[in-house]
């Protein structure tokens, strides 16, 4: 197994990690947003690092997902699905840091959970049939 195949497939064990997270969570109304939001975002960052490690595109340290697409778009990879809305998990990869995801207006920016749950889904198949496809000869 190559370096970038084997970093691959752990970013998507990892990925794995967060979903589970987000999985338990989602329907707990006493589940702060920010700690749901953190791993939605943690679980879709990873997904998109291992498509791009998969296929060797290089990218830095960085929790923009906006960039992430970017770099898949600017290579020719097909983009996971809802990719335009993704960026707005790109506050929560800092909220636990910080404590809160704010808006300009000095309110916190709300989760929509329903949201979350399917996007999460999606981007895992996506990744999944991007970083396990086999190679047509």
């Amino acid at each position: 197994m190559s370096k970038s195949s084997e970093h691959s497939r752990l970013m998507m064990e990892k990925a794995a990690e967060d979903l589970y997270v987000v999985e338990r969570l989602v329907d707990d109304a006493r589940a702060p947003d920010a700690v749901v939001g953190f791993h939605a975002q943690q679980a879709v960052e990873k997904w998109l690092k291992a498509v791009l490690t998969g296929r060797a595109i290089a990218f830095g340290r960085t929790h923009d997902l906006a960039g992430l697409l970017d770099l898949l778009q600017q290579n020719r990879v097909p983009a996971p699905p809802g990719a335009e809305r993704l960026p707005r998990l790109t506050p929560y990869a800092v909220s636990l840091r910080y404590g809160r995801v704010p808006l300009e207006d000095g309110g916190e920016l709300p989760l929509d959970r329903s949201w979350v749950r399917s996007c999460v889904r999606e981007v895992k198949g996506w990744a999944e049939a991007l970083v396990w496809e086999r190679p047509t000869t």
